[in-house]
């Protein structure tokens, strides 16, 4: 059975395939970004097909989006703390998605039951943002 590190390294290689990655989830597994409230009212998915909805919308408006530089900075077998980075271009405003996560995993039965990751906010609103 997968454990919480293994499973937040697999959704991070898996980030651009939805189905894949979304089928690390339980059935009421929760990918939740509280954070992101103030760009939007979407702030997570729960279910696996919902979650492959969220990383499907995602990637359409970040085609080259894509995890780098994991850091594993707390890690048991059934939760699992790290950081990782993105720097990608967002076509429709011509700006690049440069952000860092933080994400905690909670696992159970070798599937994720949450990921909560948090990021700054001021940068994503930036990159979605045209100028103007």
């Amino acid at each position: 059975m997968d454990t919480a590190k293994t499973l937040l390294n697999k959704y991070l290689e898996s980030i651009r395939d939805p189905k894949a990655a979304a089928a690390l989830f339980a059935d009421d597994g929760i990918l939740e970004l509280p954070y992101l409230s103030s760009l939007g009212p979407t702030t997570g998915a729960q279910g696996p097909a919902a979650i492959e909805k969220f990383i499907a919308g995602l990637l359409d408006k970040v085609p080259d989006f894509k995890f780098k530089d994991v850091q594993i900075l707390i890690d048991t077998p059934t939760q699992v703390f790290g950081e990782y980075s993105v720097e990608a271009l967002v076509p429709s405003t011509g700006n690049v998605y440069k952000q860092m996560y933080a994400g905690r995993l909670v696992a159970a039965n070798g599937k994720i039951k949450l990921l909560r990751e948090s990021l700054d906010t001021v940068a994503a609103q930036k990159a979605f943002t045209a100028a103007g």
